[in-house]
């Protein structure tokens, strides 16, 4: 998928979900120590620079050697880079732009209404279902709410205009 993104959309950035690389971190820690490692990776994410982060990344990893554990080490010291994609943003977006949570929970309220339908008769009447939806979620809690800021990006576009 990530291919196909920067095939069609060359200059995207892709942000790597920081919950997704939390659990995949844990998934290599034992359980007596996922406590200490979450909160050593909450705090790479809670540096206010792109290279504050970085270099806390760098610590956390000579940590994790240090505690033996190479795996974690390894996952973190591979996959840090895209969990901080969201710092190139305003940081005003920062808390919107880390997680995924607002698509998982679009697709679970999806999910939640096909499953009492059980068997669809084919594959347009579950598009049908599916799109009600969305309509519906656009309609009400997405049309009332204003998720993002978008003032802060054009501001930010704007500076970056004037400095190239």
């Amino acid at each position: 998928m990530l291919e196909a993104v920067g095939e069609v959309f060359p200059d995207a950035k892709y942000q790597r979900c920081t919950v997704h690389f939390y659990r995949n971190v844990f998934s290599v820690v034992p359980k007596s120590k996922v406590k200490i490692v979450a909160k050593m990776l909450k705090a790479i994410h809670a540096q206010e620079s792109k290279k504050a982060a970085r270099e806390k990344a760098k610590a956390v990893v000579a940590q994790l050697r240090e505690m033996k554990l190479k795996e974690a080490a390894r996952k973190v010291e591979d996959g840090i880079e895209e969990t901080l994609t969201y710092c190139d943003f305003p940081s005003e977006h920062w808390t919107r732009i880390r997680t995924n949570n607002v698509i998982e929970r679009l697709n679970r309220e999806i999910r939640r209404r096909t499953r009492v339908v059980g068997t669809f008769p084919d594959g347009n009447s579950a598009l049908m279902l599916v799109c009600a939806r969305l309509r519906h979620v656009a309609g009400t809690q997405w049309g009332n709410k204003k998720y993002m800021n978008m003032k802060h990006l054009e501001a930010a576009l704007e500076d970056v205009s004037i400095a190239g």
